[in-house]
């Protein structure tokens, strides 16, 4: 709307409805909100009550190098969402969900589409790659403008996480999740699976931060590596079982998130 025209019947839209406003810096407090509440009403709305997430490269396809990862980032989320079927009462648990694009995410997301689980894409807008994958859950595929906020639903309904072999974006949400898990941030115990061992061993010297000082020996303690579907699967189930009673825990309710009866959130 052109503010300088005065609107036919000389009354401006209700604030909630002003699209130059809601677009504009002065909103953007409300848009993040939007991208807090939005995907929460979704959740309840499909009774999600947490996630097993996947992390790994749009880039990889099954066709090309490292494909194998693909078919075994599917596997695996098929396998997590077949075993998952078994806790069933009324809500879904350790729901398989990714970033919702291409490569890693997409062979996440059609695993557990092929188990004929409900699966989340949380899919933020980028210039290249970040398309929403058709594997999808339609009821539960996000698109998000704010890193920030995508992470933190990551995070917050997240009750594991495996990462497959990526770039800038896979080592973002790696190091996020081990810095929350490392500081004790999440009010939850959470597990964490870096599958490909050689791959990550090359790319990140654990010891040697071990070494500097830069981080203590039982850090190495936070994460396990794998390198098929079968042990991921064992590591991650066990985890799950070990740290969380998927009789007892609720719904994840904001306002519990802090409360240790209430391991749920972050």
């Amino acid at each position: 709307m052109d503010h300088s025209i005065p609107p036919p019947n000389g009354r401006r839209p209700v604030a909630y409805l002003d699209k130059p406003f809601l677009t504009s810096p002065d909103a953007r407090a409300i848009r993040i909100l939007a991208e807090f509440l939005e995907p929460w009403s979704h959740f309840r709305r499909e009774k999600i009550r947490d996630t097993v997430a996947f992390f790994g490269s749009a880039r990889i396809m099954p066709d090309g190098p490292l494909g194998n990862y693909y078919e075994d980032a599917r596997v695996l989320a098929k396998m997590i969402a077949e075993w998952a079927e078994q806790f069933f009462n009324g809500t879904h648990r350790f729901v398989v969900c990714s970033g919702g694009g291409p490569g890693i995410m997409e062979a996440a997301n059609r695993g557990a589409f092929e188990a004929g689980a409900k699966t989340v894409g949380l899919n933020i807008g980028l210039p290249f790659e970040q398309l929403p994958n058709r594997y999808i859950t339609p009821e539960l595929n996000f698109e998000f403008h704010y890193f920030f906020m995508r992470k933190f639903w990551f995070a917050y309904l997240a009750k594991a996480v495996v990462i497959f072999p990526g770039g800038f974006g896979t080592l973002d949400e790696m190091m996020e999740m081990m810095t929350l898990t490392q500081t004790q941030k999440l009010a939850k115990k959470m597990t964490l699976v870096l599958y490909g061992s050689a791959y990550w061993k090359e790319i990140i010297n654990f010891d040697a931060l071990v070494k500097y000082g830069m981080i203590s020996p039982e850090d190495l303690s936070l994460f396990h590596y794998a390198d098929d579907p079968a042990t991921a699967f064992d590591i991650l189930t066990d985890g799950l079982m070990r740290y969380v009673q998927p009789e007892t825990v609720e719904l994840p309710a904001i306002a519990k998130s802090r409360s240790p009866q209430h391991p749920a959130g972050t």
